[in-house]
């Protein structure tokens, strides 16, 4: 951020990724080594590259159970890959991103490592159209859209958020993962972390403690149907960003809104621009034409300079990280607690 301060992140500007990695503090030499094995491997990012921008879409709250920034200038990542749970460390030091990973999944993850930091990312086919995304991304040039190759990961929380604050998403996240996730690999105990269950386990979890968690039948339901077909489901981070959300969408409780949010983290999906969402049209509407009260439609008229670049959704991101929002009304959406009914 240009500016000898930069502005604090606002919930805005978090949706669209802003994750705050401090600069590396710690000597690595005496950073403590593991005891467990540990894969390791170095990437040189192509031009500007910003850790936090790029993982940030990947973390689920400030307390995620699978997601953690260190004081060392480190990303953690607790995930489930096709090889089994693994964790990832990653940290950039001389603008050389360092990974170590630990765990059955350590190999896939660090095979995985350029794609996940965006080395798939075409942001040079961005042309912006707009002063207010010109500005966003000379401010912001280390944006990367990434590429997890993960579908479940995505498509669980992203479930979990249908229709509901994300506060209350974001508890529930952390409630079912701390209660049927299992702890990480790695040196990790001091951090919390957790794997996401695999596909039998989510399908065991016993009706009431969805009800515990906040999560009401119908999500919950739609996540036992995910479960059921999770290999099918982890197909699509293969196929193009259509066709992945159109298998997604297969899936009864699984529409647009639903499979946008899984693909732009799993396929890397520059043009899955988000619809159906309580507050983005608002928030594009204001930053474009002055519109808070815009709607799908008029959403996509504003961002249609966009799609023939197939950038909407890096031109939906950079308005959101360019913190323009209309002034706020009363919250259209009430929070609710169903875990008191």
């Amino acid at each position: 951020m240009a500016g000898r301060y930069a502005p604090r992140p606002t919930r805005t500007t978090v949706r669209g990724g802003e994750t705050v990695v401090p600069r590396a503090v710690v000597p690595r030499a005496v950073v403590p080594r593991p005891a467990t094995e540990v894969h390791t491997r170095r990437w040189l990012p192509r031009g500007p590259f910003d850790l936090g921008l790029t993982l940030g879409p990947l973390r689920r709250g400030p307390a995620d159970p699978a997601f953690r920034v260190t004081p060392d200038g480190s990303v953690w990542r607790a995930t489930r890959t096709p090889e089994g749970p693994g964790t990832l460390r990653v940290a950039l030091r001389g603008g050389v991103a360092e990974a170590e990973a630990w765990g059955p999944g350590a190999t896939w993850l660090l095979a995985q490592l350029p794609a996940l930091l965006g080395d798939l990312d075409e942001p040079e086919a961005f042309e912006p159209r707009h002063r207010l995304l010109a500005h966003a991304r000379h401010h912001r040039p280390g944006l990367r859209l990434l590429r997890t190759g993960l579908v479940m990961e995505s498509l669980i929380p992203s479930i979990l958020e249908q229709k509901i604050t994300t506060d209350e998403a974001y508890r529930a996240w952390r409630i079912l993962l701390r209660t049927y996730g299992t702890p990480a690999p790695g040196p990790t105990a001091g951090l919390g972390l957790h794997v996401m269950p695999e596909p039998r386990v989510w399908s065991l979890i016993p009706s009431w403690e969805w009800h515990r968690a906040g999560v009401d039948n119908k999500r919950a339901s739609t996540i036992l149907r995910a479960v059921k077909v999770a290999r099918r489901m982890e197909e699509a981070a293969a196929m193009t960003p259509a066709d992945a959300r159109a298998r997604l969408e297969l899936i009864p409780g699984i529409g647009p809104w639903t499979s946008a949010e899984t693909v732009q983290r799993s396929n890397g999906a520059a043009d899955a621009v988000t619809t159906g969402d309580v507050h983005l049209p608002g928030i594009v509407g204001y930053a474009l034409a002055g519109n808070r009260d815009a709607d799908d439609a008029e959403m996509l008229r504003l961002l249609a300079p966009y799609e023939e670049q197939g950038q909407r959704h890096r031109a939906a991101r950079l308005i959101l990280l360019s913190g323009r929002t209309p002034p706020r009304r009363q919250p259209k959406m009430r929070r609710t607690n169903i875990a008191d009914w």
